[in-house]
C-alpha cells in the first residue's frame, strides 16, 4: 500500500496520508446515510456499530481501489496508455465496490447476524460507485498535472540541450574560422617581414588563443572581456598594417557590464580587415561604438581587387548564435559606401525562456 512516503509521492504525485484519513471518514458517513437514512433511526450504540460497518466498507473500498490504481499506473505509465488505464480503472472501481459490498455483507451477516443488505441495494451502490469514482478522479487529476509538468520540463530540457549543442557547434565553428584567417595573416607576415616579426606575431597569437580557450564554454560574456580580446586581436593586426589600420573605440564605461556573444566583435573586425584594402593610400578606418544599446561596428567599403578566399562563416555564425540565445536580432546595413553591423548588448534576463538554465 506504499507505506514509504517517497514511493507514495512517486506513484501518486503527492503524499496522500491526510487525504486518505479525511476521505475515508467522509465516505463512511455518506455510505452510512445512504444505507440507514440517519442516526436517529437507531439507538446510539447500534448507530455507532452501523457507522463502523460503513467505515469498514469505505476503508476496504478505498485501499483496494488505491492499490489497483497504483498497479495500473506502474503497468501503463505513458500518456498514450491513459485511455486504456482509465477505462480499466473505472471497471476496477465498479467491481471493487460490488465485490466488497457482497463479501462484506455476507461476512457481517455471518458474524453479527445482522441483515445489512437492503432490498434496494442496486440503487444504493450506484451513488457509492459515483462517489468512489469522483474521489479517485481527484487522484487522477493530481497525477495528470504532476506528469504533465514533468513532461513539459523534460521537453524543455531536451530543447535546451539541443540548443546548447547547436551553440557549441557554432562556437567551435567560429574558432577554426579565426584560425584560418590568422594563418593567412601569418603567411603574409612571413612573406613580407623578417623571421623575428613572424615569431613575435606567433607569440602574441598564442595569448589570443589562451583567451579563446578560457571563454570557450561561455555563450554570453561581458562586453569588457570581449573588448579586451578584440583589442588584443587589433594589436596583432597592427604589427602587419601599422598606422594603415585605425580603430576608433568609443565605449562608455556604463556599457562594459552588458553582455555579448563571444568572439562576435572580433569576427566583425576580422571580416572588415579581410575584405577591404588596407594601405597607406587607403587606410582602413573602423569605428566601434555603443548606440541605443547596440554595439555598432562601421567601416568604409574599399574592396580588394583580389579577394582572399572566404569561408562565409562570420556573420552567419553571429546571427545564428544571437537567434538561439536572445530575441534581439543583429542589424546589418550596406549602403555601398559603408558597412555597418550592430550587435545587441544583452543582459542575462534577455535569454530566451527555452534557453533557461538546464538544471533549473
Amino acid at each position: 500500500m506504499l507505506v514509504n512516503k517517497k514511493k507514495r509521492i512517486k506513484y501518486l504525485g503527492f503524499d496522500d496520508f491526510w487525504f486518505i484519513i479525511i476521505g475515508i471518514l467522509i465516505l463512511s458517513f455518506i455510505t452510512y446515510f445512504l444505507f440507514n437514512n440517519s442516526f436517529e433511526s437507531y439507538s446510539l450504540g447500534e448507530a455507532i456499530i452501523r457507522w463502523n460497518i460503513s467505515l469498514f466498507f469505505s476503508t476496504c473500498d478505498w485501499f483496494i481501489i488505491r492499490a489497483i490504481m497504483i498497479f495500473l499506473r506502474k503497468k501503463y505509465p505513458s500518456f498514450e496508455d491513459n485511455l486504456k488505464r482509465i477505462i480499466l480503472f473505472f471497471i476496477a472501481i465498479v467491481t471493487t465496490v460490488v465485490v466488497v459490498d457482497v463479501v462484506g455483507g455476507m461476512l457481517i451477516s455471518f458474524i453479527w447476524n445482522i441483515n445489512y443488505n437492503p432490498v434496494s441495494r442496486a440503487k444504493i451502490l450506484v451513488p457509492i460507485i459515483l462517489i468512489s469514482t469522483m474521489t479517485m478522479a481527484i487522484y487522477e487529476a493530481i497525477y495528470f498535472y504532476i506528469r504533465l509538468k514533468k513532461s513539459i520540463r523534460e521537453e524543455e530540457q531536451n530543447k535546451q540541450m539541443i540548443i546548447q549543442a547547436q551553440l557549441d557547434a557554432l562556437r567551435n565553428q567560429a574558432q577554426p574560422h579565426f584560425f584560418f584567417n590568422t594563418l593567412n595573416t601569418l603567411r603574409d607576415i612571413i612573406d613580407q617581414n623578417s623571421k623575428d616579426e613572424a615569431t613575435d606575431f606567433v607569440d602574441k597569437l598564442s595569448n589570443v588563443y589562451r583567451f579563446i580557450l578560457e571563454s570557450g564554454n561561455e555563450n554570453m560574456i561581458l562586453l569588457r572581456d570581449e573588448l579586451k580580446f578584440a583589442k588584443s586581436y587589433i594589436h596583432i593586426q597592427s604589427e602587419r598594417f601599422g598606422n594603415n589600420l585605425q580603430v576608433d573605440w568609443n565605449i562608455p564605461d556604463n556599457s562594459l557590464r552588458t553582455m555579448i556573444i563571444p568572439m562576435s566583435l572580433q569576427l566583425l573586425l576580422e571580416n572588415a580587415i579581410k575584405h577591404n584594402v588596407i594601405s597607406k593610400a587607403k587606410p582602413l578606418k573602423i569605428a566601434v561604438e555603443v548606440k541605443n544599446n547596440f554595439l555598432t561596428v562601421t567601416n568604409k567599403i574599399q574592396p580588394k581587387s583580389t579577394q582572399i578566399p572566404s569561408t562565409k562563416v562570420g556573420l552567419k555564425n553571429i546571427e545564428k548564435r544571437y537567434t538561439l540565445i536572445s530575441n534581439e536580432p543583429i542589424n546589418i546595413k550596406n549602403d555601398s559606401t559603408q558597412f555597418i553591423v550592430s550587435l545587441p548588448l544583452l543582459k542575462p534576463s534577455d535569454k530566451k525562456n527555452k534557453y533557461a538554465d538546464i538544471n533549473h
